[in-house]
C-alpha cells in the first residue's frame, strides 16, 4: 500500500509538485518531455514558491512583523500567492497590477480578501509603472514590506532550495536540458543554479515570447525586443537581479501562435487545461529536445514548467471574440468570434 503524503501545515502544501511525462511534446521533439505541474499549488502556479520564500525571508530578516503588511506589485499570480501566504501567517497585503491582466486574476485576488490596485500598463521607466507604484505604497504605510519579486533573490532561493531538487530527484538524476521563460527570472535561473549544482552539463535555455528583451540578450549581448505578445506574466526588458549570473546556455524564441497550438493540443489530446506561459514553455522544451537529439545525444530528457491552470483566462485565451479581437488562432472547439 503506497503510503500518501500527510502535511501538519497548509503552508507545506506549496512545492513538491508532480512532474509528468508530455505525450505530444515528447513525439514531436523526439525524446521525452516531462512538465513540472506548477498549476498542483494551493495558488495555482509556480509563483507560490516565490511568495512563500519571501515572505518567510522577510519574516526572517525582521522586517514583517505581526499584523503586517505585504505590497507588491504583479502581474497576478505572484499576488495570489502572496494573498494565501498572508492570509495563513496573519498578514494582509496591497497587490498592485496591470489593468490589462486577466478578469480572473483580479476577481480571484478580491475573493482572497487581497486590497488590489490596478493601474494603466506602462513602460518600466515610467514612475508610475505597477512596479514602482508598489514601492511607494510600501514605503508611505507603517508595518508594511514591499516583496519586490523582480529584485529580490529570496525568489530564485525558493527554486535553488526546493524546484530543481525536486525536479533532479524526479528525474533520478536524469535530466539533460531545462527551459522555460522568464518574468522576474527568478525561475529559470533558480533551477538553472540548482541543477548546475547537480550537474554542470544540464542545459539551460530561455524561452522567450516575443516582445521580450532578453532573448537578443542571451543571443547577441544587446536588450532589444522585436513583436508581441499576449502572454501575462512573462517578457522580461532589463537584467532583474534574479537574472544576474544565471546559466543560461541557449535561447529560444516563441510566437503566440506557437505556444496557443500548445495549449489546444495538451487540453485535447492529453486532458491539462493550462496558460499561454506553459504553451510558449513547452513549445521551448521540444525545441531543447531537438536541438540535443540533432547534437547526438542519446535520448535526451528535458524538463520545464506548467506554470498555471487555464481556468484563469477563461475570459481571454479561452475565449473567442478575445482571441479574433488579438488576431490569434481561435480554438476549434470554442467556435468562431461571430457565433459567440
Amino acid at each position: 500500500m503506497t503510503t500518501l503524503p500527510v502535511r501538519s501545515s497548509t503552508l507545506d502544501l506549496i512545492g513538491n509538485t508532480p512532474l509528468v511525462l508530455l505525450q505530444g511534446p515528447s513525439e514531436a521533439a523526439g525524446c521525452e518531455i516531462w512538465g513540472k505541474c506548477e498549476f498542483a499549488n494551493p495558488g495555482a502556479s509556480v509563483k507560490d514558491r516565490a511568495a512563500l520564500w519571501i515572505v518567510r525571508d522577510a519574516e526572517a530578516r525582521g522586517e514583517l512583523q505581526p499584523g503586517g503588511t505585504v505590497v507588491e506589485g504583479t502581474a497576478g499570480n505572484t499576488g495570489i500567492g502572496i494573498a494565501l501566504v498572508c492570509n495563513a501567517l496573519g498578514y494582509k497585503c496591497v497587490i498592485v497590477m496591470p489593468d490589462n491582466q486577466s478578469k480572473e486574476k483580479m476577481d480571484t485576488l478580491r475573493a482572497l480578501g487581497a486590497e488590489l490596485v490596478t493601474v494603466p500598463p506602462t513602460k518600466f521607466a515610467d514612475p508610475n509603472h505597477f512596479v514602482h507604484t508598489s514601492r511607494r505604497i510600501a514605503e508611505e504605510m507603517d508595518n508594511a514590506v514591499w516583496a519586490n519579486q523582480f529584485d529580490n533573490v529570496a525568489n530564485r532561493r525558493a527554486h535553488i532550495e526546493g524546484t530543481a531538487p525536486e525536479i533532479w530527484d524526479q528525474m533520478d538524476g536524469k535530466i539533460h536540458g531545462f527551459t522555460c521563460a522568464v518574468g522576474t527570472g527568478g525561475t529559470l535561473a533558480g533551477v538553472g543554479m540548482g541543477l548546475k549544482a547537480f550537474d554542470e552539463a544540464v542545459r539551460i535555455a530561455l524561452t522567450d515570447p516575443f516582445g521580450a528583451a532578453l532573448y537578443s540578450y542571451y543571443a547577441e549581448g544587446e536588450l532589444k525586443s522585436e513583436g508581441s505578445s499576449v502572454a501575462e506574466g512573462i517578457g522580461q526588458g532589463r537584467i532583474t537581479a534574479n537574472l544576474e549570473g544565471a546559466p543560461i546556455d541557449t535561447q529560444f524564441r516563441i510566437s503566440d501562435p506557437e505556444g496557443l497550438d500548445w495549449v489546444a493540443r495538451l487540453l485535447r489530446e492529453e486532458g491539462l487545461c493550462l496558460g499561454l506561459s506553459s504553451g510558449i514553455n513547452v513549445a521551448g522544451a521540444v525545441a531543447l529536445g531537438r536541438q540535443l537529439v540533432a547534437e547526438g545525444v542519446e535520448n535526451p530528457r528535458i524538463a520545464t514548467i506548467l506554470c498555471d491552470t487555464g481556468f484563469r483566462y477563461l475570459s481571454t485565451l479561452y475565449n473567442a471574440e478575445w482571441l479574433a479581437a488579438k488576431d490569434l488562432p481561435v480554438f476549434d472547439w470554442l467556435g468562431s468570434a461571430s457565433e459567440g
